[in-house]
C-alpha cells in the first residue's frame, strides 16, 4: 500500500497507520479512505494528494 502526500501541506497518509483521530482504522488504503475525507492538518481534498515517490 502507497503512502500518499498534501501538495498543500505535505501531511503523509500512512495507510499502515490510517488516522485514528478521524476513524480511520490502520490497513485502510489510500483510495478506499471515503470521498468525505480531508487532510488532517489542512482540511483540502483527497484529490490535492499525490502518491509518495
Amino acid at each position: 500500500m502507497s503512502s500518499y502526500v498534501c501538495t498543500v501541506c505535505n501531511y503523509v497518509y500512512d495507510p499502515a497507520k490510517g488516522d485514528p483521530d478521524n476513524d480511520i482504522p490502520p490497513g485502510t488504503p489510500f483510495d478506499q479512505l471515503p470521498d468525505s475525507w480531508t487532510c488532517p492538518e489542512c482540511s483540502v481534498g483527497k484529490e490535492l494528494f499525490e502518491p509518495v515517490k
